[in-house]
């Protein structure tokens, strides 16, 4: 049986030992896994960051991959380790979030819209039903687990070697007990009033790119006017390279984003996670 990819996502850095002793711990299960890094450079705690990155990227990977992420403020606390099984990735992280974007990929139109006074405080973590086609497991089988096992670093202890067994065929079940609801952070779905769609900006990259949790399907094509932090920008570009100054266009992930061509949106708007931007139609 060949051993499927395991992609590695965590706020670990490259500078310390962190990362090389979860691989270690991978390889020390399954030598012929193939590991691959999708980012150490989460910022350190950044679980919403994390969660975009994941979100963004699993589908670029067979759907046997196995997908370890590793943001994990609350490790050695009560939180639980998790399994998520879908039909494009079995994904183990900490159950705070991290799979925010991975579940929301899987939900129903009818469970994205609930209403940001129903959610409570933006990207804050709320409990949420596994979405139907998926299955999510309590990783409480210490038997594929390394030990002894450290309170302070579950990404080697528990995530790696159970990300290793799950990729030589152990099955989901025998890693832990299922769980029908998981931990989702508040991202909100953008609101339609008339012919304007209200939003935040759920991400911010390494341009300084804003993104928006506006996905491309909420407005038609044509004349489009975007709203943010006081600044309006005409039209939607195709490209980074098609406007001067600010720009709206949709990004390879299907948000709507704000970017400055050769400079920072973030910079020059003082724009963060959370920030309000408006997109009217038809202007």
């Amino acid at each position: 049986m060949s051993s499927p990819i395991i992609t590695l996502t965590t706020d670990f850095g490259a500078r310390d030992w962190y990362v090389g002793a979860v691989k270690g711990a991978l390889l020390g299960v399954n030598p012929s896994a193939t590991v691959v890094d999708i980012s150490h450079d989460i910022p350190p705690q950044d679980t919403a960051h994390g969660a975009f990155v994941l979100g963004s990227v699993y589908r670029s990977f067979p759907a046997d991959a196995v997908h370890v992420a590793v943001v994990d403020p609350g490790v050695g606390t009560s939180r639980r380790a998790l399994l998520v099984v879908t039909p494009e990735g079995r994904f183990i992280a900490p159950d705070n979030g991290l799979l925010t974007y991975v579940l929301a990929d899987h939900r129903t139109p009818t469970s994205e819209t609930l209403s940001a006074d129903s959610l409570g405080k933006f990207m804050q973590p709320t409990t949420a039903p596994v979405p139907d086609g998926c299955s999510a497991y309590s990783l409480t089988r210490a038997e594929y687990w390394h030990h002894p096992v450290s309170d302070t670093f579950h990404g080697r202890d528990v995530f790696a070697p159970v990300a290793a067994h799950l990729s030589l065929g152990v099955r989901p079940e025998q890693l832990g007990e299922s769980v029908e609801e998981v931990v989702h952070l508040n991202i909100y779905a953008p609101t339609k009033r008339n012919d304007a769609v209200e939003g935040r900006i759920i991400f911010v990259d390494h341009f300084g790119n804003l993104v928006s949790n506006i996905r491309s399907s909420l407005f038609p094509s044509g004349s489009i006017q975007v709203e943010i932090a006081g600044n309006l920008i005409d039209g939607l570009s195709r490209s980074f390279a098609e406007s001067e100054g600010l720009l709206a266009l949709v990004g390879s992930h299907g948000y709507l984003e704000v970017a400055e061509r050769n400079g920072s949106a973030a910079g020059r708007l003082g724009a963060k996670v959370g920030t309000e931007l408006r997109a009217v139609v038809g202007h």
